[in-house]
């Protein structure tokens, strides 16, 4: 589903920060190499977490859904000087691709890579975090929640991905759509916590902003 036309697509991107070229290689090398590119975030939504990250100046990020690591240069753009970023996904044959473009930057030395499920990966980081991008599996956006919610400094921000998933939350949800079914409950869970407050963001396939109080 497209929430604008082309059209008025374009016109935001283009009066928007340009994309970097580092960024725009990565964009161009994922489109012709990586299987389903139109998960990369892309040209106007990096720059909306580039900006958010230099608004937020993090010491700690934690990344859930690593992919080609565009989104992940992204928000190191607004990296402490002494902060670090760790990323996690579990898909092995794109660990070298990400480490490649993560060289490339200025920020490859903060970057840790972790391969592996994410729900045994997050327990075991002993740090606190400023910032969390939560965009991987669907179906456990619940559970990542109730992971990172203790991990988080007070103020800190968690970014969550694709929680209008293709305008089917306005739709009837049938029996066996349980991505749906999830994306639903969980931004129930983000509205409703008090923990946390939230706005939602009609920024490609939704993008909430939830503050930890």
């Amino acid at each position: 589903m497209h929430f604008l036309s082309e059209e008025l697509d374009t016109y935001v991107t283009n009066h928007s920060e340009n994309e970097p070229e580092l960024l725009a290689q990565l964009n161009r090398e994922t489109h012709q190499k990586i299987l389903q590119p139109r998960m990369l975030s892309g040209h106007f939504q990096g720059r909306v977490l580039s900006m958010l990250s230099k608004i937020i100046h993090p010491t700690n990020i934690l990344e859930i859904g690593t992919y080609t690591g565009y989104a992940t240069l992204c928000l190191a753009e607004g990296l402490a000087e002494n902060g670090s970023i760790d990323t996690l996904d579990i898909e092995e044959e794109l660990v070298d691709f990400q480490r490649k473009y993560f060289d490339k930057s200025p920020w490859g030395a903060q970057i840790t890579q972790h391969l592996g499920d994410a729900l045994e990966i997050i327990p075991i980081l002993s740090k606190k975090y400023d910032l969390v991008f939560i965009d991987a599996d669907k179906e456990n956006y619940v559970n990542y929640f109730y992971l990172i919610v203790p991990m988080m400094n007070k103020g800190g921000i968690i970014l969550s991905d694709n929680v209008l998933w293709s305008g089917k939350v306005l739709e009837e949800v049938k029996p066996n759509d349980i991505t749906t079914k999830i994306i639903l409950e969980y931004n129930e869970l983000l509205k409703n916590d008090e923990r946390v407050e939230t706005v939602l963001l009609p920024i490609r396939d939704g993008l909430t902003v939830s503050r930890v109080r």
